[in-house]
């Protein structure tokens, strides 16, 4: 008999499964008093945080919610979105967090295609939800979650309003101890091309992202960090991948939470301003918002650490966060991936020669997350040289990645070919650990026999005097195959022009920092009030290239 040294645990000792609800433990012990607030208005304590999650959990069951089945959400960030994120999986249930910027037909197949037993939903999305109900193959129970605004007549019929069913219910629920493999929460993404995918997590998946996030945010002794004394607003809507798993980090260590409503600009920086926020993540769409308030205003921005994910962190940008005195820098990772599993964080002991060089460091990649075996990888999965130059397909390994698309078992078994996680990003790596991406594998440009990478164009072009941001995509060309073609949106007051924006692109070329195959033609240099984008606020570059189709 092969002795394979497993333990035995004796028959009484816990086994201790990673669920949602042990993220509480010592949050409700040691910080019960700590603050979570709404819009400024509304303020309670941790200790209520969690009597809510009770009545929350007994209200959902006396609409017959049990193990197993869907609870959606439609909400800006609220506390009520924050309870949902707790109680809705502690009880067994399945929270879906509607992407609400969908078009009403997506959302539509979401909910159908998710299974959604019951639809909590703010007014301002009646309008979509009265618009498709008759579709809805399981004509879900629907839950009001009004600020106790007038509600306009709009057809719809609702099971409870949030608040009342709340007020109503015992503060005494039973949450099961359940396997660590049941599924927690699930989103779609939002890619341009077919319907939408259902991506999920496990508790397991979700605690041990948390885990593993506030460790890689917790380790630097100064800057691009996380600690308890930090005041946490998030500005990445709670719908897109779990606002990046930031909240259940944020209540784990027990900090003050901020939670901001519908994201208004100079509503998020008087919020920053009066709760002294000091820790946030956003795309950089919503930071480019952010800077231009503030200017506006005068408002000051300093002591306020931000983490710019969703698409690549433009070094212009990082700049201008910067001489606002923000903490800025990037981290990585998609809707598949938990999702954070890189971060940009300066190393230990590292100065950065320059400001230049700080910001290359601040925008890059990053490097990976205990725990997550990133690979850079060449057609034959095989590893490429880590010497700055050679690319290859970001793969990767963690004990959180989504193991599978809900009811797409083709499209899973491509996500997870040769048995990592492939996320279709070409990137190179350096000596440092540092990872670059220069693209997506289906963004590369292939212009007279060279790779030209979009994002570096991109990052250059917004570099320029008079740009505000800017989009690269190849278009087809009879003599090189493609050709880059820029589209850009000039700043407020800005007067630049083509032949300026190709001057300034061939200066980095004699620098060697771009090859000449990456400069657009002047008449490729196109000027647009605004760039086409997703639900999530990332370009999409398949709306550009169809107006050249």
């Amino acid at each position: 008999m092969i002795d394979n040294h497993l333990i035995v645990p004796t028959p009484s000792a816990y086994a201790y499964p990673l669920l949602v609800k042990q993220l509480l433990t010592n949050a409700m012990r040691l910080h019960g008093e700590q603050e979570i607030s709404y819009r400024g208005e509304m303020r309670y304590t941790y200790r209520e945080f969690g009597q809510r999650l009770n009545k929350l959990a007994c209200a959902l069951a006396s609409l017959g919610v049990r193990q197993g089945d869907t609870v959606a959400v439609m909400d800006w960030d609220s506390h009520r979105y924050l309870e949902c994120y707790f109680g809705v999986p502690m009880m067994g249930a399945t929270l879906f967090t509607v992407n609400v910027r969908l078009s009403p037909q997506q959302i539509l197949y979401t909910l159908n295609d998710a299974g959604a037993d019951v639809v909590l939903v703010h007014p301002d999305f009646l309008p979509v939800l009265a618009q498709i109900r008759g579709q809805l193959a399981r004509q879900p129970r629907i839950v009001l979650m009004a600020d106790g605004q007038e509600v306009t007549e709009s057809g719809v019929v609702f099971d409870g309003e949030y608040e009342a069913l709340l007020a109503a219910a015992p503060a005494d629920f039973d949450f099961p101890e359940l396997d660590e493999r049941t599924r927690a929460a699930m989103f779609y993404t939002t890619g341009t091309t077919g319907d939408p995918k259902g991506v999920c997590y496990s508790h397991r998946d979700i605690v041990l992202h948390t885990l593993t996030a506030a460790t890689g945010l917790c380790s630097p002794r100064e800057g691009q960090r996380i600690h308890r004394e930090d005041v946490y607003m998030p500005i990445t809507p709670m719908f897109h991948v779990m606002a990046w798993g930031m909240p259940y980090v944020a209540i784990m260590l027990g900090l003050r939470t901020v939670l901001p409503g519908r994201y208004v600009p100079a509503a998020l920086l008087k919020l920053r301003e009066s709760e002294r926020v000091t820790f946030s993540h956003c795309v950089p769409t919503i930071l480019q918002m952010l800077l231009e308030e503030a200017q506006q205003t005068g408002q000051p921005l300093d002591d306020w650490k931000v983490i710019i994910g969703g698409s690549a962190l433009p070094e212009a940008l990082c700049e201008a966060a910067l001489a606002r005195g923000i903490d800025i820098f990037a981290g990585y990772g998609m809707s598949e991936t938990g999702p954070i599993v890189a971060l940009a964080q300066i190393p230990p002991g590292h100065v950065p020669r320059d400001r230049k060089e700080e910001v290359r460091l601040r925008c890059a990649t990053g490097r990976p997350l205990p725990l997550v075996d990133l690979r850079i990888v060449g057609n034959d999965m095989r590893e490429v040289p880590s010497d700055g130059q050679a690319q290859g397909e970001i793969v990767l390994r963690a004990p959180y990645l989504t193991r599978a698309y809900h009811g797409k078992p083709a499209a899973s078994e491509e996500l997870w070919a040769d048995g990592y996680l492939h996320t279709q990003d070409v990137a190179v790596s350096g000596p440092d650990g540092f990872v670059r991406i220069v693209d997506r594998l289906k963004d590369v440009i292939k212009t007279g026999g060279e790779w030209v990478s979009s994002i570096e164009v991109e990052n250059l072009v917004t570099q320029v005097p008079g740009v505000r941001e800017c989009a690269v995509v190849g278009v087809p060309d009879a003599r090189w195959g493609e050709r880059p073609m820029a589209y850009v949106v000039r700043a407020d007051g800005g007067v630049v022009e083509a032949d300026q924006i190709r001057h300034a692109l061939l200066g980095h070329v004699d620098t060697q920092r771009l090859s000449k195959y990456a400069v657009p033609e002047a008449e490729r240099i196109v000027f647009v009030d605004a760039i086409p984008r997703t639900s999530v606020g990332k370009i999409d570059k398949k709306v550009l290239r169809g107006r050249m189709g």
